[in-house]
């Protein structure tokens, strides 16, 4: 019985490791396309690579699997993974073939370490390589769509203060790209992602993009409820003729107004969620102090 185990057990790293390097080897011998990295995402990649940490050491084999992945994706798969990455505020300044090759070293360095595992502790290979291995193509994916949901909620949470700064300018006699650009100058944070999106707005105004164009872009790379009525609001009042420093006061109002809301159906909701945790903790509590009652009543015979 050992000797069958053993023998499937070496029988399915074999395996395995002939399907990697097939793998390995159709992936670069796939015909390449080169990636860009220009515009902002080769500001934010060389932003991650000069602060250093994993990424500036790691960037040399992403990009190349980046180059090697990019044989294998159809146009669709790229146009996806790209709406991803422009969620996320251009993460790292990562391209879609360079995100996907990130997903696949992921997946191959658990794969590895999923190996290893059952060849120290002696299992069966199958399964720790199999999840370790879906694990680590995963937790690039769920990390780069936690870094996007995060940018929206920010972008949602500071819309209403930045909208009165601009309704401030504007009143004051300055016109609309110099309001933003004074709450650009005035904001001190360049890495917030309204900043940054604000900064992206004025150079796009001084290449000559018009007001609308610029404006549905915003809203096309940060696709929230606020943003949609800002950039809905403006164009209305661009198209009616309508002074823009009161459509950006009322605009500030009502998505001040939209977030106490949500945060009020958010806090109700709260209480009913938090049951769940409640029952949980109250049913471990009565088995730590059960257990032992009842463990003593059988030792002295009450029970059978």
């Amino acid at each position: 019985m050992y000797f069958d185990f053993q023998m499937a057990r070496n029988l399915f790293v074999v395996a395995s490791s002939t399907a990697m390097f097939l793998v390995t080897f159709a992936v670069a011998s796939a015909p390449s396309r080169q990636a860009e990295r220009l515009g902002i995402r080769g500001l934010k990649r060389r932003r991650a690579i000069e602060e250093g940490g994993v990424f500036a050491q790691f960037e040399p084999l992403v990009r190349w699997m980046g180059v090697r992945v990019s044989g294998i994706m159809s146009d669709s798969q790229r146009a996806k993974v790209d709406r991803q990455l422009t969620l996320a505020g251009d993460y790292l300044g990562l391209t879609p073939e360079e995100a996907v090759g990130l997903y696949v070293l992921g997946g191959i360095g658990g794969v590895l370490f999923g190996a290893l595992l059952a060849y120290v502790s002696g299992f069966a290979p199958a399964l720790p390589m199999l999840a370790l291995g879906a694990i680590g193509t995963l937790m690039p994916y769920l990390h780069l769509s936690e870094v996007a949901s995060e940018r929206l909620k920010i972008i949602n949470r500071r819309l209403p203060m930045i909208i009165d700064l601009m309704a401030l300018s504007m009143s004051a006699g300055l016109d609309f790209p110099g309001a933003v650009r004074q709450v650009v100058e005035k904001s001190g944070a360049p890495d917030d992602p309204l900043i940054e999106e604000m900064t992206r707005i004025v150079q796009e105004l001084q290449l000559g993009k018009t007001r609308r164009k610029v404006l549905s872009e915003f809203a096309s790379r940060a696709p929230v409820e606020s943003v949609k009525e800002f950039v809905s609001a403006l164009t209305q009042a661009e198209e009616r003729g309508n002074p823009v420093a009161e459509v950006l006061q009322i605009q500030a109002v009502v998505s001040r107004q939209r977030r106490t809301v949500n945060a009020e159906e958010a806090a109700s909701k709260a209480g009913v969620k938090i049951l769940g945790p409640l029952i949980l903790i109250f049913l471990c509590a009565l088995l730590l102090i059960a257990g032992p009652m009842i463990l003593n009543l059988k030792n002295r015979g009450v029970f059978v």
